[in-house]
């Protein structure tokens, strides 16, 4: 966490963050590299060593060119996986009159005026409105010791912060396949949502806009371990 003369205080992507990444990444890539002609003469001996081919041709290649090559390679790939790696990694601006997300290139800010409680729901950082409808609820990537500074930043910029979480955390329910106590068109994006989360990876988009939908519907949902979890919104 980092602040600039004041004015606002960023969560993630400091400096430390950038070194690991552009430092280490690299660093290992440049190592690989360096070793892989070694590493593929011993691996093509061993029998449970799956795809040999690839591994007797950089064998093969043990020679000062090959392995610089290869050494470039591991050192451009380490600083390609390392902006990708920054990049799915939380960056949130806390200022006196706004917070902002970004994660993967997209933005999202949420004016101050409209924050009634800020919270932590496990990893998540969550800001609800006057009518507890969720304006924004972000994953963050800090370790458990830097997670304690989240509260002080939303602290020090004058937004209410929860210490005890979600003030309407007894509201919630377990969601079963179509729950009787809820609207059609609910039990629908919710079990869709569900059959995303089976997606892994190329599920989270979908799990993300389908929240936003069941919102518009007039209720709020969160997860835990794959179990969705709904309330109704107060109005």
């Amino acid at each position: 966490m980092s602040t600039d003369s004041s004015t606002r205080t960023v969560i993630g992507h400091s400096t430390a963050d950038k070194v690991v990444l552009y430092g280490g990444l690299p660093l290992a890539g440049l190592a690989l590299g360096f070793f892989l002609p070694r590493i593929a003469d011993w691996a093509v001996d061993q029998r449970w060593v799956p795809f040999p081919a690839p591994l007797e041709l950089i064998a093969k290649g043990d020679s000062w060119w090959v392995v610089a090559l290869l050494t470039v390679i591991g050192v451009v790939a380490g600083i390609f996986l390392a902006a990708a790696a920054l990049e799915d990694t939380l960056k949130v601006t806390v200022t006196n009159t706004e917070v902002e997300f970004l994660k993967n290139q997209k933005t999202t800010r949420v004016p101050r005026n409209q924050v009634a409680v800020a919270f932590l729901d496990g990893k998540e950082i969550v800001l609800q409105d006057s009518r507890s409808r969720e304006l924004a609820r972000e994953r963050h990537d800090q370790l458990k010791s830097e997670a304690k500074a989240i509260p002080a930043a939303f602290r020090a910029h004058g937004y209410p912060w929860s210490e005890s979480g979600d003030p309407y955390a007894d509201q919630f329910r377990r969601w079963v396949e179509d729950d009787p106590e809820l609207p059609a068109a609910v039990n629908a994006v919710l079990k869709a949502r569900s059959k995303a989360f089976a997606l892994g990876d190329k599920g989270k988009h979908d799990v993300r806009e389908l929240r936003e939908e069941i919102a518009k519907l007039g209720y709020t949902v969160r997860e835990e371990d794959k179990r969705q979890y709904w309330r109704p919104t107060s109005l």
